[in-house]
């Protein structure tokens, strides 16, 4: 130990965070790659495979496996709620997360509705409209994302808790009133799936408008203020070119035509006095 202080040392001279605070407090400024909401995110996708083995276990119509799979796909729903919970919380956001997460979402409810569709559960309609849907509007994301993001709407996240518990109730083996239910949550589900969707591309498109009127608009605040940037200089160059012209035609002019006095013509003097001693010699 030196005794300097952390920035006398090299170091960063950061304060730390005091004993017995929240997760938080120490985690703000450490948000790399192995955070608790990474991990989570991790886990999920991990799950994915581990799912789709339980679910198609034994033909797929095990009632014990399914189980197991409707428990990994639990699983996977809770950690998507609290992954994105803590990284907002615990300013926790990285750039695996932002990518990893939706990859995550998308992997565990595609794998779902792909193999209860295999299995004959599920109508493949049904899986193509969520799965067109989802996709579609990842990519419309990225269309917009160099002019704005589009948040998540409440809608959106019933859609997501919607879908959830209609594919959880068809990865179980469900007989009876409880079959006729699964199908009209899974009927609900489908239809907050078009209509948020509807309203994603609303959203992309105004965004999408409002950030080129933006970028027209910058570039005529920008065209505009160089050239009165370059206004002062020019009109100043030919005032300046002016003057110079001027001062210096001016003393040309006094310089080139001074004003001389008249002086004697000594040729005419000399012959004067000539002419004069010759007329006194005479």
């Amino acid at each position: 130990m030196t005794g300097a202080p952390a920035s006398a040392a090299g170091g960063s001279g950061a304060t730390p965070a005091p004993r017995g605070g929240k997760l938080g407090a120490a985690a703000v400024n450490q948000a790399g790659l192995w955070n608790i909401a990474n991990i989570l995110t991790m886990a999920r996708l991990l799950l994915v495979p581990g799912f789709v083995m339980l679910l198609l276990h034994d033909g797929g119509y095990d009632p014990v496996w399914r189980s197991f799979a409707w428990a990994a796909f639990a699983v996977a729903m809770i950690t998507d709620v609290f992954d994105g919970h803590l990284a907002r919380t615990y300013n926790l956001v990285t750039d695996f997360g932002k990518i990893a997460d939706p990859i995550a979402d998308k992997a565990i409810m595609g794998a779902a509705l792909i193999c209860l569709s295999w299995l004959g559960d599920l109508p493949w309609w049904i899986t193509g409209v969520i799965l067109f849907r989802e996709l579609g509007i990842t990519l419309m994301r990225f269309w917009v994302i160099r002019h704005s993001v589009i948040p998540a709407s409440r809608g959106g996240k019933v859609k997501t808790l919607a879908q959830g518990i209609a594919v959880g109730m068809y990865v179980l083996a469900l007989t009876g009133p409880l079959a006729t239910l699964r199908f009209w949550v899974m009927m609900a589900a489908v239809v907050l799936t078009v209509v948020t969707g509807l309203d994603y591309v609303r959203q992309a498109v105004v965004l999408r408008g409002h950030g080129l009127a933006a970028e027209r608009a910058a570039a005529l605040e920008a065209v505009a203020a160089a050239a009165e940037a370059e206004a002062p200089v020019g009109g100043g160059a030919a005032a300046g070119g002016a003057c110079a012209t001027g001062g210096v035609g001016g003393t040309g002019k006094d310089t080139a035509e001074p004003m001389v006095e008249p002086l004697g013509d000594p040729v005419g003097e000399r012959v004067a006095g000539g002419r004069g001693a010759a007329e006194a010699e005479r």
